[in-house]
Protein backbone atom coordinates (compact mmCIF):
# COMPACT_ATOMS: atom_id res chain seq x y z
CA UNK A 1 0.00 0.00 0.00
CA UNK A 2 2.86 2.35 0.88
CA UNK A 3 4.54 1.46 -2.42
CA UNK A 4 1.31 2.24 -4.32
CA UNK A 5 1.12 5.64 -2.63
CA UNK A 6 4.69 6.42 -3.69
CA UNK A 7 3.96 5.40 -7.27
CA UNK A 8 0.82 7.56 -7.31
CA UNK A 9 2.74 10.54 -5.92
CA UNK A 10 5.42 10.10 -8.60
CA UNK A 11 2.76 9.89 -11.30
CA UNK A 12 1.13 13.07 -10.04
CA UNK A 13 4.48 14.89 -10.10
CA UNK A 14 5.17 13.72 -13.64
CA UNK A 15 1.70 14.75 -14.80
CA UNK A 16 1.96 18.15 -13.10
CA UNK A 17 5.41 18.68 -14.62
CA UNK A 18 4.28 17.84 -18.14
CA UNK A 19 1.06 19.86 -18.01
CA UNK A 20 2.68 22.85 -16.32
CA UNK A 21 5.59 22.86 -18.74
CA UNK A 22 3.31 22.53 -21.75
CA UNK A 23 0.99 25.35 -20.69
CA UNK A 24 3.92 27.64 -19.96
CA UNK A 25 5.49 26.80 -23.32
CA UNK A 26 2.17 27.49 -25.04
CA UNK A 27 2.25 31.20 -24.13
CA UNK A 28 2.64 32.91 -27.56
CA UNK A 29 4.92 35.79 -26.65
CA UNK A 30 5.42 36.72 -30.31
CA UNK A 31 1.70 37.04 -30.98
CA UNK A 32 1.16 39.00 -27.77
CA UNK A 33 4.13 41.32 -28.36
CA UNK A 34 3.16 42.02 -31.98
CA UNK A 35 -0.45 42.76 -31.10
CA UNK A 36 0.29 44.96 -28.08
CA UNK A 37 3.09 46.68 -30.00
CA UNK A 38 0.78 47.60 -32.86
CA UNK A 39 2.40 45.30 -35.43
CA UNK A 40 -0.80 43.38 -36.15
CA UNK A 41 -1.51 39.67 -36.23
CA UNK A 42 1.84 37.90 -36.44
CA UNK A 43 0.24 34.83 -38.00
CA UNK A 44 -0.69 36.91 -41.06
CA UNK A 45 2.84 38.26 -41.51
CA UNK A 46 5.77 36.68 -43.32
CA UNK A 47 5.95 32.95 -42.69
CA UNK A 48 3.09 33.07 -40.16
CA UNK A 49 5.37 31.64 -37.47
CA UNK A 50 5.06 33.00 -33.94
CA UNK A 51 8.80 33.20 -33.24
CA UNK A 52 11.25 36.09 -33.03
CA UNK A 53 12.51 35.67 -36.60
CA UNK A 54 9.04 36.32 -37.99
CA UNK A 55 8.49 39.22 -35.58
CA UNK A 56 11.64 40.74 -37.04
CA UNK A 57 9.91 40.77 -40.43
CA UNK A 58 7.59 43.45 -39.07
CA UNK A 59 10.61 45.74 -38.83
CA UNK A 60 10.25 45.95 -35.04
CA UNK A 61 13.50 44.83 -33.49
CA UNK A 62 12.25 45.73 -30.02
CA UNK A 63 9.30 43.36 -30.37
CA UNK A 64 11.57 40.66 -31.77
CA UNK A 65 13.84 41.00 -28.74
CA UNK A 66 10.88 40.78 -26.37
CA UNK A 67 9.72 37.65 -28.18
CA UNK A 68 13.18 36.10 -28.06
CA UNK A 69 13.46 36.70 -24.32
CA UNK A 70 9.93 35.49 -23.68
CA UNK A 71 10.24 32.32 -25.74
CA UNK A 72 13.63 31.47 -24.28
CA UNK A 73 12.55 32.44 -20.80
CA UNK A 74 9.51 30.18 -20.71
CA UNK A 75 11.66 27.15 -21.53
CA UNK A 76 14.20 28.09 -18.86
CA UNK A 77 11.58 28.85 -16.22
CA UNK A 78 9.73 25.57 -16.82
CA UNK A 79 12.92 23.57 -16.41
CA UNK A 80 14.23 25.55 -13.42
CA UNK A 81 10.98 25.42 -11.45
CA UNK A 82 10.43 21.70 -12.03
CA UNK A 83 14.06 20.97 -11.22
CA UNK A 84 13.90 22.96 -7.99
CA UNK A 85 10.65 21.31 -6.91
CA UNK A 86 11.17 17.70 -7.96
CA UNK A 87 14.72 17.10 -9.19
CA UNK A 88 16.89 17.11 -12.33
CA UNK A 89 14.95 14.59 -14.40
CA UNK A 90 11.80 16.64 -13.91
CA UNK A 91 13.64 19.66 -15.27
CA UNK A 92 14.23 17.69 -18.47
CA UNK A 93 10.57 16.65 -18.64
CA UNK A 94 9.30 20.18 -18.04
CA UNK A 95 11.72 21.65 -20.57
CA UNK A 96 10.64 19.15 -23.19
CA UNK A 97 6.98 19.85 -22.46
CA UNK A 98 7.56 23.61 -22.78
CA UNK A 99 9.28 23.04 -26.12
CA UNK A 100 6.31 21.01 -27.38
CA UNK A 101 3.97 23.68 -26.04
CA UNK A 102 5.72 26.32 -28.13
CA UNK A 103 5.50 24.19 -31.27
CA UNK A 104 1.89 23.17 -30.69
CA UNK A 105 0.23 25.79 -28.42
CA UNK A 106 -3.28 24.97 -27.30
CA UNK A 107 -4.21 28.69 -27.41
CA UNK A 108 -3.47 28.95 -31.16
CA UNK A 109 -5.04 25.74 -32.44
CA UNK A 110 -1.74 23.86 -32.03
CA UNK A 111 -0.03 26.00 -34.71
CA UNK A 112 3.08 27.47 -33.15
CA UNK A 113 6.70 28.37 -33.76
CA UNK A 114 9.81 26.43 -34.65
CA UNK A 115 11.23 26.12 -31.18
CA UNK A 116 14.80 27.41 -31.41
CA UNK A 117 14.56 30.09 -28.71
CA UNK A 118 12.58 27.85 -26.36
CA UNK A 119 15.06 25.02 -26.86
CA UNK A 120 17.88 27.44 -26.07
CA UNK A 121 16.17 28.44 -22.83
CA UNK A 122 15.76 24.81 -21.82
CA UNK A 123 19.43 24.15 -22.55
CA UNK A 124 20.51 27.15 -20.47
CA UNK A 125 18.56 25.82 -17.50
CA UNK A 126 19.57 22.17 -17.83
CA UNK A 127 23.04 22.09 -19.41
CA UNK A 128 24.33 25.65 -19.75
CA UNK A 129 27.76 24.72 -21.22
CA UNK A 130 25.97 22.98 -24.08
CA UNK A 131 23.73 26.03 -24.50
CA UNK A 132 26.80 28.26 -24.87
CA UNK A 133 28.32 25.94 -27.46
CA UNK A 134 25.02 25.79 -29.35
CA UNK A 135 24.70 29.57 -29.25
CA UNK A 136 28.22 30.01 -30.58
CA UNK A 137 27.45 27.55 -33.37
CA UNK A 138 24.33 29.49 -34.36
CA UNK A 139 26.22 32.79 -34.39
CA UNK A 140 29.05 31.45 -36.54
CA UNK A 141 26.64 29.95 -39.06
CA UNK A 142 24.49 33.09 -39.11
CA UNK A 143 27.49 35.37 -39.65
CA UNK A 144 29.00 33.18 -42.38
CA UNK A 145 25.86 32.25 -44.32
CA UNK A 146 23.33 34.91 -43.19
CA UNK A 147 20.52 32.34 -43.18
CA UNK A 148 18.68 31.88 -39.89
CA UNK A 149 17.08 28.54 -40.73
CA UNK A 150 20.40 27.02 -41.83
CA UNK A 151 22.01 28.14 -38.58
CA UNK A 152 19.12 26.65 -36.58
CA UNK A 153 19.22 23.32 -38.41
CA UNK A 154 22.98 23.10 -37.94
CA UNK A 155 22.54 23.70 -34.21
CA UNK A 156 19.88 21.00 -34.02
CA UNK A 157 22.31 18.48 -35.55
CA UNK A 158 25.40 19.49 -33.55
CA UNK A 159 23.88 20.07 -30.10
CA UNK A 160 23.67 16.35 -29.20
CA UNK A 161 27.36 16.09 -30.10
CA UNK A 162 28.19 19.10 -27.91
CA UNK A 163 26.30 17.40 -25.10
CA UNK A 164 28.30 14.18 -25.43
CA UNK A 165 31.51 16.20 -25.29
CA UNK A 166 30.58 18.59 -22.47
CA UNK A 167 27.90 17.06 -20.19
CA UNK A 168 27.45 13.35 -20.98
CA UNK A 169 26.44 12.39 -17.42
CA UNK A 170 23.16 14.35 -17.29
CA UNK A 171 20.30 11.79 -17.27
CA UNK A 172 17.64 12.02 -19.97
CA UNK A 173 19.12 15.06 -21.70
CA UNK A 174 20.42 13.25 -24.79
CA UNK A 175 16.96 11.81 -25.47
CA UNK A 176 15.49 15.30 -25.12
CA UNK A 177 18.05 16.80 -27.50
CA UNK A 178 17.46 14.14 -30.14
CA UNK A 179 13.68 14.51 -29.87
CA UNK A 180 13.94 18.31 -30.15
CA UNK A 181 16.24 17.98 -33.17
CA UNK A 182 13.70 15.78 -34.97
CA UNK A 183 10.86 18.19 -34.22
CA UNK A 184 12.96 21.18 -35.28
CA UNK A 185 13.63 19.55 -38.64
CA UNK A 186 9.93 18.75 -39.06
CA UNK A 187 8.94 22.33 -38.26
CA UNK A 188 11.58 23.61 -40.70
CA UNK A 189 10.41 21.42 -43.59
CA UNK A 190 9.38 24.43 -45.71
CA UNK A 191 12.70 26.13 -44.96
CA UNK A 192 14.58 22.99 -46.00
CA UNK A 193 12.75 22.93 -49.33
CA UNK A 194 13.68 26.58 -49.94
CA UNK A 195 17.28 25.92 -48.92
CA UNK A 196 17.54 23.08 -51.42
CA UNK A 197 16.04 25.33 -54.09
CA UNK A 198 18.34 28.22 -53.19
CA UNK A 199 15.35 30.42 -52.31
CA UNK A 200 15.69 30.82 -48.55
CA UNK A 201 15.91 34.54 -47.63
CA UNK A 202 19.00 35.80 -45.86
CA UNK A 203 18.87 37.50 -42.49
CA UNK A 204 19.44 40.97 -43.91
CA UNK A 205 16.60 40.48 -46.37
CA UNK A 206 14.07 39.23 -43.82
CA UNK A 207 12.00 42.41 -43.75
CA UNK A 208 11.83 42.60 -47.52
CA UNK A 209 10.82 38.97 -47.78
CA UNK A 210 8.08 39.48 -45.25
CA UNK A 211 6.75 42.47 -47.14
CA UNK A 212 6.80 40.52 -50.38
Amino acid sequence: MFHSALVMAADIKILATLIGGYLLGSIPFGVIAARLGGAGDLRAIGSGSIGATNVLRTGRRDLALITLIGDGGKGAVAALVAGALFGPIYAVLAGGAAFVGHLFPVWLGFKGGKGIATAAGVLLAVVWPVALAAGATWLVMAVVFRISSLASLTVAVLTPLWFLLLSPSKPGVLVLLLAMAVLIFIRHSANIRRLLAGQEPRIGAAKASGAA
